[in-house]
This record gives C-alpha cells, structure tokens and sequence, in this order.
C-alpha cells in the first residue's frame, strides 16, 4: 500500500480547518493524514455542525465519511476562527516541518497546504514569505518554482512574494535560466509532458516596446528565451495579448514575471478550482489557490473546489 498524502491545515484561525472536516465528510479513495491539531478539528466540525471522529496516526488509515487521520501537533493557544493569535505560529510551522520531513523520508506520498496568514507569522518575529520559500530551504532545493494549474491552463513564476519595486532587479539571466530548467524538467518529469511548449511574458507593458518602455526585455529576457529556444521557450510576448486563446494554443505552461501579472488571469479562469504546485522539490507538493479567508471561518458554506483539486492533483502526481 502507497504511503498517504500529508494535508496541513494551516493557519488554524482560517479556513484551512474548515476545508478539512468538511471534505472528511466524504467518501473517499485518497489516503490522508491530517496533521493537525485534533482539539481544532472537533471544535470546527462542532461549529459548522458536522460530525468528525479523529482516528489517531501512525495507525490504520481512514477513509470512511465523517472520520479523519490525524497525526497530532498542537496549538499553544485556544484557536478561535476569524481571530489571529501569534502564540500559535509555532503550530503551523511545526506542521509544515513533520509533513515535508515526513515526505522527504517516504511517510508520506505529497504534502496538501491549507492557506496560512503570513502577516502574523511575521507580527511573531519570523521571517515568512511564503510555503514555495520555507518548503525550498527544509528540502535543501537551490532553485524552486510556484505554478498554478487551473483545468489546462498552467502559469508558472518568475518571481513569487515580493514587493512590485523589487521585480525588476531580481530578473536576471541566471534566474530565468535556472526557473525555465526547472519547470522545463518538471513539465516532463510530473506532468508527462514530452517536449514542454512556454510562453514566457515581458515584464514591461508591450514586452517594453522595442526599448521604449523599458530595456529588461532586450537586455535580459530575450537572450534567455533565444538559449532556450530548442527546447520549446518563446518569447518575450506582451502580457495583454499572450493569455489569449489565439496565443495559448499548444502551449503547456505560461512563465509570468510576478505574481500578479499571471495570476489574476488564471484565477479568472478557475478560481475555485486551481491548484498551486511547488516545482523544483524533491517531494510533491499541493496547495489550495486562496487565503485564510478570516471573515468565513467557522461560518459554514466553504468552497471546497479547490481543496480537493489539490488533493486530486498531489494524488496523481505522487503515483504518476
């Protein structure tokens, strides 16, 4: 029997809980372990109005509606949904630590993220940018690469969770070379794709107009996309225009600059039901394409799409 996937519930004030029971209420084929805090768990399911039974992990994995694996950390403080505590940060690092330690030593098959608030892991005093960024440095990868995947749609990342002013600065030949060999590898190793076709955007608008609008595209996008021309890389193209049908057909993967040049057009696309992969690591990782959602914690009515298309994904990406 397959080792089960690790699902982290994250930010234990959010949504992430709530996604959890809710989806424990199902049949299902996947075997999961949460790792979580089983107190949150039952309180979360008791204020949606849901019944949960807690089978304790290591032990028989269940798969039986109303019922969840849970291999248990604990909260420092009584989570209550909607409002953030900084005592219990420590909780969801912790549980991203024994779920990628766990997938590095073959526990388990992938790791699921639920969404974490990264404003009050910083307000605690721990520099946190982000799942792509704490995962890369606990598995020791050099390069990694955030990419959404929504139905056929992927949009992969230059660069992740930093401040727009400081883009341009940090695309440079050597980054986008060691981006494109990562998500090239992937694209063949995890998706099955045999000669992978990008689309990779400019950073300026109208790919910076010949040098009018900007000089990135000549001096350092454009060199990169011609190295990598054999292998399947074109560009760079206008944003405004490369997300079209016209443009996308035949495309397997769209490599983005920022986070929200590429994002908002995926999650227009499939917003709901889009996964975001981490590439480059030596485990398979999955998460949900939203955040904590605060305000509907604990209110019942969660939109589980996108959590289960994680699932499915991390499934079949650990088996493929």
């Amino acid at each position: 029997m397959s080792a089960p996937l690790a699902l982290t519930t994250g930010e234990p004030a959010g949504i992430g809980p709530d996604l959890a029971v809710t989806w424990a209420q199902r049949a299902r084929d996947t075997s999961v372990v949460a790792v979580a805090d089983p107190a949150v768990l039952r309180s979360r399911a008791r204020q949606l109005g849901l019944e949960l039974t807690v089978v304790d992990y290591p032990g028989p994995i269940t798969r039986a509606p109303g019922a969840l694996s849970v291999q248990s950390v604990r909260c420092a403080a009584t989570a209550v949904a909607g409002q953030l505590d900084k005592r219990n940060v420590p909780f969801v690092l912790e549980t991203l630590a024994v779920a990628a330690d766990g997938c590095i030593k073959g526990t388990f098959s992938g790791m699921v993220t639920g969404p974490v608030q990264k404003s009050v892991i910083n307000d605690a005093g721990i520099a946190f940018s982000g799942h792509t960024e704490f995962l890369a440095e606990r598995c020791g990868s050099a390069t990694v690469v955030m990419l959404l995947v929504a139905n056929d749609l992927r949009v992969a990342l230059a660069t992740t969770h930093v401040a727009l002013a400081e883009v341009p600065s940090l695309i440079t030949r050597q980054l986008l070379s060691d981006v494109l060999n990562v998500l090239i590898a992937d694209l063949k190793t995890r998706f099955a794709v045999t000669r992978p076709r990008i689309l990779v955007a400019g950073l300026n608008p109208h790919a910076g107009e010949g040098g009018h609008l900007g000089r990135e595209e000549i001096d350092v996008i454009a060199p990169v996309c011609r190295a990598f021309a054999d292998r399947g890389v074109v560009g760079p193209l206008p944003a405004d225009t490369l997300f079209t049908q016209r443009q996308l057909a035949g495309a397997d993967a769209v490599l983005a600059m920022y986070h929200d040049q590429g994002l908002p057009v995926l999650k227009h696309v499939g917003f709901g039901n889009a996964v975001n992969v981490t590439l480059g690591l030596p485990i398979v990782r999955t998460s949900v394409d939203h955040g904590t959602a605060l305000d509907l914690a604990g209110c019942g009515g969660a939109d589980i799409g996108s959590f289960v298309a994680a699932i499915e994904l991390a499934d079949k990406l650990a088996h493929s």
